[in-house]
C-alpha cells in the first residue's frame, strides 16, 4: 500500500505541476488590451510610426531637462534590456520648439547605450493634448505637457496594461520615477508582450511548414 502511494505521488505530482504551470502560461501569456487602436504619432511631427512595432510611448512635454531622470531610469531598466529587439522602440512626445533639447537628451542617452531606437514626435499643445486624450487612460498630463508615466503600445496600436494589478486594479502606464515599478512590473509586462509575439511568429512558421 505504501509502495503504491509513493509511486502514485511520483507519477501524479509531476502531471499536476505541469498542468498548473501550463495553465499559468495560458492565463498570463497575453497582456490585456485596455485601449484599442490609439492614434498614430504620424498625426504629429514624426518620422516614425506605431504601426508594426512594440512601442514604449512617453510624454516629455516642454521641460525636458527636468525629465532627464525619468528618461535615464527608463533607459537603464527597460531600453537597455529590450532595445536589441528589432520590433522594439521608444517614442517620446515633445512640444514643438524643443527639438534641440530632445536631441541633446538622445545624445546623453547614447553615452550609456545605443540610442538608435529612441525617437521623438513633436506637436503643438492642443495637438499633444488631443493625442494623449485618445489613449483613454486614467492618467493626466501635467501643465508642461508631460507625465512620468509611459505606456506599452502593441504592433496594432493597442494600449496594453493590467486589469488586475495588485496595487491599482486597472493599470494603464508605468511610473518612470519609480525604479521598483520599472523593475518589478514594467519589465515583466514587456517580457510578456515580446513572448506573445514570438509565440505567434513561431506558430505561424509552424503552420507554413505543414
Amino acid at each position: 500500500m505504501k509502495k503504491t502511494f509513493v509511486l502514485a505521488i511520483l507519477f501524479v505530482f509531476p502531471l499536476v505541476a505541469y498542468l498548473f504551470f501550463a495553465s499559468g502560461v495560458n492565463n498570463f501569456g497575453k497582456l490585456p488590451v485596455l485601449t484599442e487602436r490609439v492614434p498614430d504619432v504620424s498625426s504629429l511631427q514624426s518620422d516614425v510610426s506605431l504601426d508594426g512595432k512594440i512601442t514604449i510611448l512617453g510624454f516629455l512635454g516642454n521641460q525636458i531637462d527636468q525629465k532627464k531622470g525619468n528618461a535615464f531610469n527608463l533607459n537603464q531598466k527597460i531600453y537597455k534590456r529590450f532595445g536589441d529587439f528589432n520590433d522594439f522602440q521608444m517614442i517620446m512626445v515633445v512640444e514643438e520648439g524643443h527639438k534641440e533639447d530632445a536631441e541633446r537628451l538622445k545624445s546623453e542617452l547614447g553615452e550609456l547605450s545605443n540610442a538608435d531606437r529612441w525617437h521623438f514626435a513633436y506637436g503643438k499643445e492642443d495637438e499633444i493634448r488631443s493625442f494623449f486624450n485618445q489613449l483613454k487612460t486614467d492618467v493626466s498630463l501635467d501643465g508642461d505637457l508631460s507625465t512620468p508615466y509611459v505606456f506599452i503600445i502593441d504592433k496594432d496600436r493597442n494600449l496594453r496594461g493590467r486589469k488586475d494589478d495588485e496595487d491599482e486594479g486597472v493599470k494603464y502606464g508605468f511610473n518612470t520615477t519609480s525604479v521598483a515599478e520599472l523593475n518589478n512590473k514594467m519589465e515583466d509586462d514587456v517580457k510578456i508582450i515580446l513572448a506573445e509575439y514570438r509565440l505567434a511568429l513561431k506558430n505561424k512558421d509552424a503552420n507554413r511548414s505543414k
